[in-house]
Parts: C-alpha cells; sequence; structure tokens
C-alpha cells in the first residue's frame, strides 16, 4: 500500500514537473494574463487622439479627420508616431477603420522629394516620418522635435531613423490580414500606389555595397531603431536588419496575393540572404546579437531577443543567447521590476556609459534604464531554456504594473515608459510597455503543449 502512494506521488510530481516545463499555459495566469489584457486595453484607448480631440498646449487638436494613436496616454507625446503604433496592431486592439486611417496617413506623408533640413541632414525620396504633427498633418522625420523647419540635427542623425520604412509595411501587411482583401493596395496616393510606397520605403534604408544587412556611418547615420535614438550607433546595423528580414517576408506574401511569383521570390530571396550572414556577422561568443559591427558594437539584449522571436537565428545560437539571458537575470542584472535593460549590468562600455556613444548620462532614458517594451521577447527567449525561469520574469512584470497602475488613482502613471533603481523616471501611461508583451504572451498562452 505504502508502495503505491509512493508511486502516485512521484507520478504526481512528474505531472507537475512537466507542466511547470511546457513552453505554453503555465508562463503566465490566466488571472494574469486578463489582468494585463485589461491594462493595454485601457492605456490604448487613452492613447486614443480622437478627430478635433484637442491635446495639451501648443499642439493643437486632431485635424486628420480619423482617429490616432499615439505613443502613451495623458499628456506623453503629442503627436503621432509610427513605430508604436505600428508596435501595437498585434494586440487585436486597434479598430479596422482607424487602421486604415493611420496607414494613408503615414502614406500620404512619405517623402516625395529628396531634400536636406536647416541642419544639414538629409531626408531621402520615399521616407516615412518619425512622427506627424496632429495639428497641421506636418511629418517630422528625425527624432528630438515637433518643429518642421528645426528637424533634422546630427545629434539625431543625418538621415531619418531606418526603422520606420520597415514598420510601415508591416502596418500594410497587417491591414492585410485583417480585411483579407489585397485591392488597397492598389489604391493611389499621390500619384503612386500604396503597393509601389510600400516598395520605396523598403528600399530607403542604406546597405553597403552587394550586401542587404541595413549599414550606416557618421556621415550618413541613421538611428537604427527609435528605441535608442539617444545612442549613436554605426556598421552594419543588427536592430534595422531584423526589422528588414521580417518586412522583406511580409512583402513577399503581399505579392503572392497578387501571384507575382517574381517579386515574391525576390523579397524572400532579401530575407535569405540576411539570414544567411546574420549569425556571422552580429553574433558573439555567448550567442548574443551585437548592435552594430562599428561604433557602439555591444551585446545587445533587445535585438538578441527580437531576433529570437522572428526565428532569425539559428536553435543552438538561440538557446545559447537564451542561457546567457537566463543567467544575467538569475544574477540580478538584465531586469527590474520585470523591466529590461538595453545592455546587461557589467556589458556596459565603460563606468560612464553604458552605450559606447550616448547623448545622455548613463544609467537614464536609453543609456541604461530599464523598459518594459522588450519584456516579452526576452520571456519568450527564456522560456527555451528555463520555463519557470521565465514564468518568474512575468511574476515581476505584472508585480510592477500593478504597483504603478494609472487606474488606481492621479499619483500613479504606470506603466512607464522607463525607469531606474535611482529614480529616474519618465513617459507616463506609455503603450509598447504593456502592448508589446501582451502580442508576446498571448502568442506563447495559445502554442500547444510540446
Amino acid at each position: 500500500m505504502n508502495n503505491k502512494i509512493i508511486i502516485v506521488v512521484k507520478l504526481l510530481l512528474l505531472k507537475m514537473f512537466l507542466a511547470s516545463s511546457s513552453t505554453g499555459q503555465e508562463l503566465i495566469s490566466k488571472e494574469d494574463l486578463t489582468y494585463l489584457q485589461g491594462l493595454t486595453e485601457s492605456v490604448i484607448e487613452s492613447s486614443r487622439i480622437y478627430p478635433n480631440q484637442e491635446l495639451v498646449e501648443p499642439f493643437g487638436k486632431n485635424n486628420t479627420g480619423g482617429t490616432l494613436i499615439r505613443p502613451g496616454g495623458l499628456a506623453t507625446y503629442p503627436a503621432f508616431w509610427i513605430r508604436d503604433y505600428a508596435m501595437s496592431l498585434e494586440t487585436g486592439m486597434v479598430k479596422v477603420a482607424e487602421q486604415q486611417h493611420m496607414l494613408l496617413l503615414t502614406a500620404k506623408t512619405q517623402n516625395d522629394q529628396t531634400w536636406i533640413t536647416k541642419g544639414g541632414s538629409y531626408v531621402p525620396y520615399g521616407a516615412i516620418a518619425d512622427h506627424i504633427r496632429v495639428d497641421d498633418l506636418n511629418p517630422i522625420y528625425f527624432p528630438g522635435t515637433y518643429d518642421n523647419v528645426e528637424q533634422g540635427v546630427e545629434e539625431f542623425g543625418r538621415m531619418p531613423p531606418y526603422c520606420d520604412q520597415f514598420y510601415f509595411v508591416g502596418m500594410a501587411h497587417y491591414y492585410w490580414k485583417t480585411v483579407k482583401n489585397i485591392n488597397f493596395l492598389k489604391q493611389k496616393i499621390n500619384g503612386l500606389s500604396l503597393i509601389d510606397r510600400l516598395e520605396i520605403a523598403f528600399k530607403v534604408p542604406p546597405t553597403r555595397q552587394n550586401s542587404e544587412l541595413v549599414y550606416t556611418t557618421d556621415l550618413y547615420r541613421g538611428k537604427d531603431f527609435g528605441f535608442r535614438d539617444a545612442i549613436r550607433i554605426t556598421g552594419d546595423l543588427g536592430y534595422a536588419s531584423i526589422l528588414k528580414y521580417r518586412a522583406a517576408l511580409q512583402l513577399a506574401e503581399l505579392f503572392d496575393q497578387f501571384q507575382n511569383k517574381e517579386k515574391a521570390q525576390s523579397y524572400r530571396l532579401i530575407a535569405s540572404k540576411i539570414k544567411h550572414v546574420f549569425a556571422s556577422t552580429f553574433i558573439n561568443s555567448d550567442g548574443m546579437v551585437k548592435a552594430s559591427t562599428l561604433k557602439s558594437a555591444q551585446a545587445d539584449v533587445w535585438g538578441t531577443a527580437l531576433a529570437i522571436v522572428e526565428n532569425l537565428i539559428d536553435a543552438d545560437v538561440a538557446k545559447r543567447a537564451a542561457q546567457h539571458l537566463a543567467e544575467a537575470y538569475s544574477a540580478g542584472n538584465l531586469a527590474y521590476k520585470g523591466a529590461i535593460r538595453h545592455i546587461i549590468v557589467g556589458e556596459d562600455f565603460n563606468n560612464n556609459t553604458a552605450w559606447e556613444d550616448a547623448i545622455v548620462p548613463k544609467d537614464e532614458y536609453q543609456n541604461g534604464s530599464y523598459w518594459y517594451t522588450p519584456t516579452g521577447w526576452v520571456i519568450y527567449a527564456i522560456q527555451l531554456v528555463d520555463p519557470s525561469l521565465a514564468s518568474q520574469l512575468v511574476k515581476d512584470y505584472i508585480a510592477g504594473l500593478k504597483e504603478t497602475d494609472y487606474r488606481k488613482g492621479e499619483q500613479f502613471a504606470g506603466p512607464l515608459e522607463c525607469f531606474h533603481p535611482s529614480g529616474y523616471n519618465r513617459g507616463p501611461v506609455y503603450m509598447t510597455s504593456v502592448s508589446s508583451p501582451y502580442i508576446v504572451l498571448k502568442t506563447l498562452t495559445k502554442k500547444p503543449k510540446p
């Protein structure tokens, strides 16, 4: 009888172990996912700018004729940012009419004439705006300002950020998946069809000759990704190349719908070329993706986790990187209250700065503070090697959100854009702090158990 009890107990323990080791529904409880969904819906609603809605002074009202979604609620970023919106689409919380309006607005403000800014920066033909003013519909192609005349200075790049062109493709791709009809891509905007505009945008970010990796130098420097527009990064660019890889596959799918086999194949070939050289160009000995090959060529937590999510690196390399992330998390060098640093503590460039070249002090903004935006990607990576540890990161994340949840009262401002144990924080009610992790976590809960 005792032996039978022991066997039953062992079987129960084995079942519990297998459950905790799965990559499926145990990563986040149903209660926590429901909480995250509700907070995400609330933040996105708070981020909406309805037609004729007044913004804080001096930004006027929404004169675009439709609803926009800015990067956050309250007084956060009073304009329409392409990347933050595009990064939130897969929540499934953006209405079809809203998607159509923001897609067409982005297309209408695509740069139709190469020009040079007052500050000496270069706006190439086909560039997509960094953000768009809602009162006068003026596209601002560079970070750091809302001024159409004063935009474009060395500090924020000699070319517009390289990410927005690829997010523009992603917006159209998601809209196609939503409406399940490709005809909208034939619509002409200022004389060019939308599909032509997508192709033109895709070709804006520069490469080296005979390479498909996005590339920049100090002379023609553009930001690889708007979430580090305070960092100078040069050479072959890891993060921007990940976005290009994804956009190439998205364009291939769109051309499949047009039954244009030649163009579909050409974009799949671009994706294949990126994948072929990605590891040899960017992967370090820990399996981590370096941000670049020249300036600030450091192990990039965000880029590494996203490359794993996008299946851009082989499984053995992904697990090596995931193990490095897991060890850094266990040691307290990766996360704080469930938020993630760009660079692992201990891997900073030196004692004075996390990145090699930053325009903000260490441990502030993108130079060492902690962000929720990539938390879902990091959870996805860590669960490949240690599901229980990934589950703990989920718990830390949800606890961090609950601590500052703006719905609790005026003295609360979360989810924040970024923060640091020193007391530094920035950006109240920030959308991608919940939308980006929610997209990953809701997907992981739907994965079948192995």
